[in-house]
């Protein structure tokens, strides 16, 4: 591996540590290299506090003391996953900050799409003379803001599907009880990737067979909001997703109404264009990404909509014979890995 990429690689290490914390801003990380040491990294702290830049700075300026950092930053070169902001949000723009410190070069690994950005801030730089290279790493880099860049291209939130199967093809019994298939590793590895994303949804069969409470309790950091997707408000207000400790969004066909932290939003012509609606909806309230947990019925209405961007699906060793079909990807499985006694495969769209 060159030297550049593997202090972008770094960088990318870095970013993903911000998964869950961060949006709608988006993953990055920054390390800064001074005569080929790293003397500051950091990554972008939970939405409202400093970024990625900004951290890796302080933490060189910790570590030297501000006199000696400050002389080095016009030797050094900052790697970062994602261009430099140029604007005024929750923080200063850090284009400007790297200005103001006058670093040597800075290396991008990709350009930053959002409209107060998109390349401004890397012309901030090298108005002020500083040499700057994009594209280091730059398909890794576009693959860790996946669902940053998903919502501001499609105006909708990034979109995981994830169930587990038999290895004989079916997704639960044609009778209505609960039957598991997936394991205890994959269960934890479930809630963590919960932790990671900030939406989670179920259909209305899911919520009253399973009665879930949709929270990564078996992980640390914030559970997501749960979307439920329930028609005619069939399921209980005293069932488990329903729960004091997180948001639960209801999308139905009778009414809009929002009391403490349940939020029902009435759809009108519910059955047209329902994955849209849903998704520009959640896009409204900002949020980033969602993970589809069932049924059955719903994951394959997303699916047929063209409104998926992967999929993670655990198959169990199990054969029942018979039961509900799992739903149907139009792609091929691009990794696999064991987990326990399950085998995990991803699909991208």
């Amino acid at each position: 591996m060159l030297r550049e990429e593997k202090y972008m690689q770094r960088a990318l290490d870095l970013a993903v540590l911000g998964a869950g914390t961060v949006s709608p801003n988006p993953m990055v990380g920054a390390v800064i290299v001074y005569n080929d040491h790293i003397i500051g990294e950091g990554y972008t702290s939970p939405y409202g506090g400093p970024h990625a830049e900004v951290n890796a700075v302080q933490q060189a300026i910790a570590r030297l003391g501000e006199e000696e950092a400050v002389r080095c930053f016009p030797q050094s070169t900052i790697y970062v996953t994602l261009e430099p902001c140029a604007h005024h949000g929750k923080t200063p723009p850090c284009a400007d900050m790297l200005v103001r410190y006058g670093f040597k070069e800075v290396v991008v690994g990709c350009q930053d799409p959002f409209a107060k950005v998109n390349g401004a801030g890397i012309q901030k730089l090298k108005d002020a003379g500083i040499a700057v290279r994009v594209g280091i790493l730059e398909d890794a880099c576009r693959f860790v803001n996946r669902r940053f860049f998903t919502k501001l291209k499609e105006f909708r939130p990034y979109v995981i599907l994830k169930w587990a199967e038999t290895h004989d093809g079916y997704f639960a019994p044609e009778e209505q009880e609960q039957q598991w298939i997936s394991n205890k590793l994959s269960t934890q590895l479930v809630h963590k990737w919960r932790s990671e994303e900030d939406a989670i949804l179920v259909g209305t069969r899911t919520a009253l067979i399973d009665n879930p409470s949709l929270t990564n309790r078996l992980w640390t950091g914030k559970s997501p909001k749960r979307v439920l997707i329930d028609k005619n408000l069939q399921v209980d207000p005293t069932s488990a997703i329903f729960s004091d400790d997180v948001e639960t969004i209801v999308f139905n066909a009778l009414q809009s109404d929002w009391k403490e932290k349940k939020k029902l939003i009435e759809l009108e012509n519910f059955d047209l264009y329902l994955p849209q609606n849903i998704l520009y909806q959640l896009y409204l309230m900002d949020v980033q990404s969602i993970i589809i947990e069932g049924g059955a019925k719903t994951l394959q209405a997303f699916i047929e909509a063209g409104l998926w961007d992967e999929a993670r699906i655990f198959v169990g060793s199990e054969a029942w014979g018979k039961g509900i079909k799992s739903p149907q990807l139009p792609v091929d499985a691009s990794q696999t890995q064991k987990v326990g006694t399950n085998t995990l495969r991803y699909f991208y769209r």
